[in-house]
């Protein structure tokens, strides 16, 4: 069996690894000709805050060519990975369980059964945005909601599949299961894990810089502007990290990070200034109820018992 005191893995060795996850899954989508980004090296002066138009031989991210290549590409990255974890289990097996190591790994990366009620933390936090769109009659089956538009449009388009499926399963596969089992086995406190290990995840998210900066002229403007997005992308992705991970390390399932990465994927950021000035007759206490309720159930209802991760005494 597996030790539950002596760490299988040294710290230095939980970060290496934790950036070759990263490296991975990100270089993934640069190794491959077809997923990479193509600009002109041209520099254009536009007024602040707008992006040129698109050149005829460019190569952007939404362009559908370069998507299905990324989608190809991550999706092979994240195999890698899983199969990175798998194989240093296997020469971590000390007592030569071969027939053990398969359903080990498979907890250990958090591909089991989760409770509902983590499921239903994140759409708890939206209760304010969830109202506003009951308002506007854009929820499901209201007035304003279209099935073409809002379903087949918007999910199944190559962008739908890349922002709401794909994206989110690959990015909580090698984020959160592969980042946090090596540092598990390198004995890392809950702290630690749930506060270190996002920070990867928000690294991740830098090179977005690069398509920034030439979308919107190649200039000093651009340069600082790309900084700053990425900069606060960089904070609310990591901000998103501990969130993921505490669900993940309290739940001992990916469902919840998943569902809650699709779900915060749909939603978008909450604008809670510009929703309610939209509805200024309106009492948006839904805002502050979806708060509280977030922060008295959280602990609660992430808990599942059995979870490899949050073993309670």
């Amino acid at each position: 069996m597996y030790s539950e005191t002596l760490p299988l893995l040294s710290t230095t060795s939980a970060h290496l690894l934790a950036g070759l996850f990263a490296f991975t899954y990100v270089g993934s989508i640069y190794v491959s000709k077809g997923a990479r980004l193509r600009f002109s090296k041209r520099k254009v002066n536009l007024p602040e805050g707008q992006a040129r138009l698109k050149l005829q031989n460019e190569r952007w991210r939404d362009d559908p060519d370069v998507i299905k290549a990324r989608l190809l590409a991550v999706s092979i990255a994240t195999l890698i990975c899983c199969l990175i974890v798998f194989i240093m289990m296997k020469n971590f097996n000390r007592d030569h369980e071969i027939h053990n190591l398969t359903a080990n790994a498979w907890r250990r990366l958090g591909f089991t059964w989760s409770n509902v009620l983590p499921l239903l933390i994140t759409p708890l936090l939206y209760v304010g945005p969830l109202y506003v769109q009951f308002l506007e009659k854009t929820l499901p089956f209201q007035e304003d909601w279209n099935f073409q538009d809002d379903v087949l449009f918007r999910f199944l388009s190559i962008i739908g599949l890349r922002n709401y499926l794909v994206a989110p399963i690959t990015e909580e596969i090698v984020f959160r299961a592969c980042v946090l089992t090596v540092y598990h086995l390198a004995g890392a406190s809950r702290k630690k894990m749930i506060f270190l290990s996002p920070v990867v995840f928000g690294a991740a998210h830098l090179h977005h810089a690069f398509e920034t900066y030439h979308r919107y002229g190649r200039t000093a403007t651009a340069a600082k502007r790309a900084i700053i997005s990425t900069v606060i992308q960089f904070a609310y992705t990591s901000v998103f990290g501990f969130y993921c991970c505490y669900l993940f390390l309290r739940s001992g399932s990916l469902i919840p990070p998943i569902t809650a990465h699709m779900f915060c994927n749909i939603m978008g950021i909450p604008q809670p200034s510009y929703e309610i000035s939209l509805m200024p007759d309106r009492k948006l206490s839904a805002y502050l109820l979806g708060v509280i309720g977030f922060a008295c159930m959280l602990k609660p209802w992430s808990y599942t018992d059995g979870s490899l991760y949050w073993q309670r005494n």
